[in-house]
């Protein structure tokens, strides 16, 4: 610990804080691309094929990003209160709070891509059915949610 406050001096408190920031919205975000990667490969293959189908498609591919926005909300709450002044426990605090949004966002929105990769196949067969397809994606979401609801919270917290 002393290497660390040599390094960045009586601003570990600030570096901690802006770490967990970083830690929301990095792997929420790396999350939700991968899942959005995903469906829209799925969604290109589809709609190649049946162009009238393409805002069901969207929104099933759409699902997935959510994961983002979610550590993306809870980075932002972060910034807005990081100081330099802040104590090494509460930097120690924020990384703690990114956690369970960063990590359900890491896993989830993959998850939630492959879910909706097979709800583009009911789209492809029974359009009429999208609403099933849509149901299965959002369940996945579920997930996300609690992460960031947890992560709120322990941030509310402080």
């Amino acid at each position: 610990m002393e290497f660390l406050q040599t390094l960045f001096g009586e601003n570990i408190g600030l570096v901690f804080g802006g770490l967990g920031a970083a830690i929301a919205t990095i792997f929420g975000g790396i999350g939700s691309a991968r899942g959005v990667g995903i469906a829209g490969e799925s969604a290109a293959a589809l709609v190649k094929e049946k162009p009238e189908l393409f805002g069901q498609a969207l929104v099933l591919q759409l699902l997935p990003a959510t994961q983002g926005l979610y550590g993306f909300v809870i980075g932002l709450l972060m910034l807005l209160q990081l100081d330099a002044g802040m104590d090494t426990s509460t930097g120690w605090y924020y990384v703690m709070c990114a956690l369970p949004v960063a990590i359900t966002g890491l896993t989830s929105g993959p998850a939630q891509g492959r879910v909706s990769v097979a709800g583009m196949q009911i789209i492809a067969q029974r359009p009429e059915n999208s609403t099933q397809g849509i149901v299965f994606s959002a369940m996945v979401e579920t997930y996300a949610i609690l992460g960031f609801v947890i992560s709120l919270l322990m941030f509310l917290l402080v």
